[in-house]
Formats: structure tokens, sequence, C-alpha cells
């Protein structure tokens, strides 16, 4: 089954998407990568997700990709006596240890991480923003705010400090309990939440190694002051711009979403574009034409992969929101204007035969006007190459390593196949061409242009170039 475009759909499961039955159906309508969000349900729950991801994946032959989505720590507002309080404007409000309930003037926030971070001028933002404080005086127990914007407060509703880096690790320990049984169950990215700094990344590095893609949220100011770094640790990103847009003005998210997305182009990184994509389709059987054009806008900048939230995990119609999102991007696709806007960043290569060798094979598949590119690969990598070039025809990539064809189910024009390695070159080249006829990525009489490594089998050992036919 060969998707009709080259970037990818990433669907979030839940109650409106976790049978087998709706599973086939969001995969036949779209989806390359699933995620389980660890924020919500049992290790159960995901358990039988993960089985009936790879019961699909099994029935249709394709590999499927799994994103297993931290939670991440969470600051929140403790209770209050009343269990919701107003408060205006202009008027005093203090925050502290306390555990006694919170009334008009005061509330709990069991968090003394907070108040070490906090200064006099710092805000704090409460349920996404809805109500901001701004410190007046704080010590190492309690804070006395301002409310610059009313509204009202209530149990557990979440605190953002936009302009603070917390003493906080970014992995709980039930992130700690979550990762183990996410890697356990053959989870193929891991996405940390919370990540302030390169650090929290590297944390990340050691808890997963190479048993997972590790894949960054963005969702910090502070994250994004020190993107360069973090790129390097990560296997790909996430924009999550929903955590974005509370923590910084709306007017820069997307000046930093196409910053992002140009970083991880460069980096040869895969990107996630994510958060109220399609918003309206979690009640509506339609989108709204703004929300169309905001998916399409991810697409034309070069994302990897589009991603549905609550809109498949909790929405009235899922299936219709990953059929809404494979129109779009393919519509992009069609644009003449597509390619040739992908292609104008100049990508500055390494020095290296692997490099080389993916930059030549674009080019050469353009010049002979080539069906496809294929590429044999054990870890990736030379996919990653391929791909960050943004071809204009597919990539086909072969690997006898399953894991990298379920994790590279996320790579912008991958069309992934799990296949024995070859033995001969020979080999090689009659199972590229023979894969490509049978993928519908080439048809007889075409040409594909095929990247490998030689001795077969070596990892980052990319050093062929090779012309073939397809028979007729």
């Amino acid at each position: 089954m060969r998707r009709q475009r080259s970037a990818k759909i990433v669907a979030t499961l839940g109650p409106a998407s976790s049978s087998p039955a709706r599973l086939r159906a969001l995969f036949d309508a779209g989806v390359d990568v699933f995620r389980c969000n660890f924020s919500h349900g049992t290790h159960d729950d995901h358990r039988a997700l993960f089985a009936n991801i790879r019961r699909v994946e099994a029935e249709t032959g394709r590999p499927i990709g799994i994103l297993a989505d931290l939670q991440g720590p969470k600051l929140r507002l403790g209770n209050f006596a009343g269990g919701r309080v107003p408060i205006a404007a202009g008027a005093e409000f203090r925050l502290d240890l306390d555990s006694t309930p919170g009334d008009q003037t005061r509330a709990p926030l069991p968090h003394p991480e907070v108040f070490a971070a906090l200064e006099p001028g710092n805000e704090l933002l409460v349920d996404d923003g809805k109500v901001r404080l701004r410190v007046t005086d704080c010590g190492k127990d309690f804070a006395e705010t301002e409310c610059l914007v009313g509204g009202s407060l209530s149990n557990h509703k979440g605190v953002n400090l936009p302009h603070c880096v917390l003493p906080i690790s970014a992995v709980t320990e039930k992130d700690r309990a979550d990762l183990s049984f996410a890697l356990e169950h053959g989870a193929d990215w891991v996405a940390l939440s919370f990540v302030q700094r390169p650090e929290d990344v590297a944390e990340g590095r050691k808890l997963i190694g190479n048993a997972a893609g590790l894949m960054v949220k963005l969702e910090k100011p502070s994250a994004i002051r020190r993107l360069g770094e973090i790129i390097d640790l990560a296997d790909a990103l996430m924009v999550a711009r929903g955590d974005l847009g509370v923590e910084m003005p709306a007017e820069d998210v997307p000046t930093v979403q196409k910053q992002i997305i140009h970083a991880c182009r460069l980096a040869g990184k895969p990107v996630i574009v994510a958060t109220q994509m399609l918003e309206s389709m979690i009640t509506s059987p339609t989108p709204t034409r703004a929300e169309a054009s905001d998916v399409a806008t991810a697409v034309y900048e070069g994302a990897d992969a589009v991603m549905l939230s609550a809109e498949t995990a909790v929405g009235d119609y899922p299936v219709e929101a990953v059929t809404m999102m494979d129109r779009i991007a393919r519509r992009v696709q069609e644009d003449p204007l597509y390619f040739p806007s992908l292609q104008t960043q100049v990508m500055e290569h390494e020095h290296t035969n692997p490099d080389a060798i993916s930059a030549a094979a674009c080019q050469v598949a353009a010049t002979v006007g080539a069906a496809a590119i294929v590429s044999y690969t054990t870890s990736g990598a030379t996919a990653l190459r391929a791909a960050r070039e943004r071809p204009g025809v597919p990539i086909l990539v072969l690997t006898s390593n399953q894991g990298t064809a379920r994790r590279l189910a996320l790579l912008w024009g991958a069309h992934c196949v799990h296949s024995a390695d070859v033995k001969t070159f020979a080999d090689m080249v009659q199972r590229a061409v023979r894969i490509a006829h049978r993928e519908d990525i080439a048809q007889p009489g075409q040409r594909v242009v095929i990247t490998a490594g030689v001795p077969f089998g070596t990892p980052g050992a990319t050093n062929t170039l090779r012309i073939a036919w397809v028979d007729r």
C-alpha cells in the first residue's frame, strides 16, 4: 500500500480509535505512525494498543511506527475549599507550599522547585494562560503575585512558567516506568516532554540508548533558545505548538515552527508539526478553511509528518480527520511549486562517501528521470540522507532490520520494505527493481537509482550508486 504523498501522518490513539477495526480503518485512511499518549490510560490499555497495531502491521505487510509519548512533569495547583474561586485583574494572590485548600487570596502550589526558580517580575500562566499572575515577591516556599488577567481558578489546574528554567528532570518516576514498559513492548519512538535544555535530552538518551528513536517535544521557550544543541542530541523533534503557544506570544509560533523545520532539515532529523491541526474535526466532519491551510503550510515547509491529537483520540470523526489530512497533503504535493520550493534550500554536505552518494543519487534521479531512489540501509542513516535532499521521486527503503523499517515510517518520502540482506551486487540490483515494481513505485521500462554499501550489511558504509532499468 503505497502512500501518494511524501509527508507522513501521525495519529494519536484513544477511546475513539483503540479497537482493532478502527485501527485498521485509520491505517487504510493514511496513518503511518500511531502515537500512544502515556498521559492517559493504563499499561494494560497500552499493551492492547501495541498488540492491535502489530496485528494491523501483519495483516497489511507494511511497517508501522509506534510513538510512545511520555507525560513528563506536570505543575499543578492544589485544591480549593469550594473547588473553584474567581480572581479579578489587579488582585493580590499568594502561592505557597501550605497544603490547606485555597481561597480567593491564596492557593497551594506543591512544587518547591518552582519557588526555587522564581524571581520578581516572572509570570505564571494558569490553565493554559487563561489566568496570568506576575510575581511581586517570593521566597523558598511562597510567591506573592498580582493578577494580570483574571478568571476562574479550580482544583489541579496546570501552571506554566515561560521565563524560568526549573531545576527539575524531564523524566519523572512515572515516565521511567512508562519508558520501561514501552521499550519492552517494542515502541519505535519515545517522545520526551518538558525538555528545557540539552541536558534533559542527554538524560533521556542514557535511559533509551538505541532501543528506540529519541524524539524531543519542543514545548518550552528555553528549549528553542538552545535548539541547535538539542537537535544534535535528538533523533527527531516535534513542534508542540499548543504548549509553545501558551508560553510564547501566539504570533511568534508560526515563525518558530518554520525555523525548527528548517533547522531539522539541515541536520537531517525528522520533524513533526503537532497540535490543533484539524481541531474542529473533533466534533465536525469537515475542517475549517484555516485548518486546511495550517496543515498545508506545514507540508509546504517540508515537515516530515503532521500529527492529529484529540481529533483521532477522542473525536467523533477520527477516520474522516485522517482522510482529510491525507487529501490536503496529497493536494499540496500536486502543486508544481512544491518540490522546487523545497529544493531551493542549499544543503551543506559532510565530506564523506555516504553524503556524496546520497546527494549524487538525488541529482542523478532528476537528470535521468528515474522513478525512484532505492536506498539499502541497515541503520537508516542512508535513507535519512536521501530524505534530507527532498527528491522529487519516492525513496524506496530496503532494510533487513525490521526496527529500522518501522522507525523510518516517520521519514519524509520513505516507503519502507523489510527485506532480507543481499549477498551479491547482482542480487542487489535484481531485488531493488523487483520490489520497486511490486510496490507500484516503478513500472517496466522506467529506471531507478540504487544506493548501497559494500560490503553489504555494513552500517554507514554507503559507497555505491547504480542506475538500473525495471524489466518489461
